[in-house]
């Protein structure tokens, strides 16, 4: 009678536990501390001061973040730098080996010039050498002509391209750099979008290894198809053999862009790119390199890679939640499931810290859920900010789906109480 009696007190209990609405509490979690920091070093640092440069941009060509800024936004004349477009549009539209036919009009361009005649005719590997090492203006146009048919239709690929790197301040309408304006305003770029577009030529382009070859080399010789005429180029860029670990750069130069230049250097694990924009007027030409080798300097000096995958993040990101209302053994239909970290789309992995500067982190996450709940459910996010930037940002998700508790499930329960 005794356990008969124990059995029917039983089954009243789950039966009770079933349909109530109060359901057990569970502890709440540690409050959320949306500005927790690592520890900063004190350190004193010097950022570059006394530019020539009207425009200046240090950039982590890695990461795309701007390491040290002198009206980097402002759009400017960039005279041949534009080069490094119209050689990385090239060369991911056409075939080198092309054979390439100058015009009337490529052969009408002024200095800088490869002095190839209208109907003369290159290899187009052979014009991408004359285009980078001696920046001839002539060369870059039959190359323009010979991949988009025209001038025009190839400076539309510059700005499509330009637009897909997301420089929204540059705007393209000749393929040498030439000053030029039109209805939609004057060809330029600004210092931070100039190196974007060389971050992406030396880091993220399908023929980012082409593209180093060509600006690395220091001279080329070759012949036009006919053989009747031969051709030599030397590299201008100088500053490959002023610093360690130069890896590729472009200079230019017109009357409203004064000097410019944009360069990269890679050293260690770290790679950095330098733009310039009116950086002196004749006789003031070596302007550039004092700049460059400055910004160069401080960005190897000041800056450390991080890798943001290795920090500590805040403990109650990875807390377990709560989830009421759920299956459980107990009957206490309170389940503690785990968190984990997901990422769905391209996220900042390493990034250069200078060393005075730390990730901070905001956390946004539910604290509780009723089930059911399933795999994948996001609960949060956790947000890796530099000096008030979010440069990461994780979505957190429930590891495990859980099933409710149910009316069958504690028909089920009961009768196994039934059964012992």
């Amino acid at each position: 009678m005794k356990k008969r009696r124990w059995k029917k007190m039983t089954a009243l209990s789950l039966l009770f536990i079933f349909f109530s609405s109060n359901h057990i509490p569970a502890e709440p979690l540690p409050q959320d501390n949306p500005d927790e920091t690592q520890e900063e070093n004190e350190i004193e640092i010097e950022e570059p001061k006394n530019l020539y440069a009207l425009s200046a941009c240090l950039m982590d060509a890695d990461s795309g973040r701007i390491l040290f800024g002198k009206e980097e936004d402002v759009r400017r004349a960039n005279a041949s730098t534009t080069k490094i477009m119209t050689l990385i549009v090239t060369l991911e539209h056409a075939d080198l080996n092309n054979v390439v036919t100058f015009s009337d009009y490529a052969a009408s361009q002024p200095d800088v010039q490869l002095n190839g005649a209208s109907g003369e005719q290159f290899l187009l590997k052979d014009l991408c050498f004359s285009l980078m090492l001696e920046s001839h203006n002539d060369s870059a146009v039959a190359i323009a002509e010979h991949v988009a048919g025209s001038v025009e239709a190839f400076a539309g690929l510059m700005n499509k391209k330009a637009a897909e790197l997301g420089c929204m301040d540059t705007y393209f309408i000749t393929p040498n750099g030439l000053d030029k304006e039109d209805e939609n305003g004057f060809h330029g770029t600004t210092a931070a979008d100039l190196a974007r577009i060389m971050s992406y030529c030396i880091n993220e382009s399908p023929m980012k290894e082409t593209f180093l070859e060509i600006t690395q080399t220091p001279s080329y010789s070759f012949s036009n198809i006919e053989g009747t005429r031969n051709y030599s180029c030397n590299n201008h860029n100088r500053f490959l053999t002023m610093m360690d670990g130069a890896i590729s750069g472009k200079t230019g130069f017109t009357g409203n862009a004064g000097y410019c230049y944009v360069g990269a250097l890679r050293r260690d694990d770290r790679t950095y790119v330098v733009a310039l924009l009116g950086c002196g007027w004749p006789n003031n030409k070596n302007y550039k390199w004092s700049d460059t080798k400055q910004l160069m300097q401080y960005g190897i000096d000041s800056f450390e890679k991080v890798n943001l995958l290795e920090l500590e993040i805040p403990k109650e990101a990875e807390c377990p939640l709560e989830i009421s209302g759920a299956k459980t053994e107990d009957y206490s239909r309170i389940k503690m499931t785990e968190v984990q970290n997901r990422t769905e789309e391209k996220q900042i992995e390493n990034i250069l810290l200078r060393k005075d500067e730390s990730i901070e982190f905001k956390l946004k996450r539910k604290q509780r859920l009723e089930a059911p709940v399933e795999a994948g459910t996001t609960v949060g996010t956790l947000k890796y900010i530099l000096n008030g930037q979010v440069v990461r940002e994780e979505e957190l998700v429930l590891k495990d789906s859980v099933p409710a508790w149910d009316y069958r499930y504690s028909c089920l329960r009961m009768v196994d109480l039934f059964s012992l």
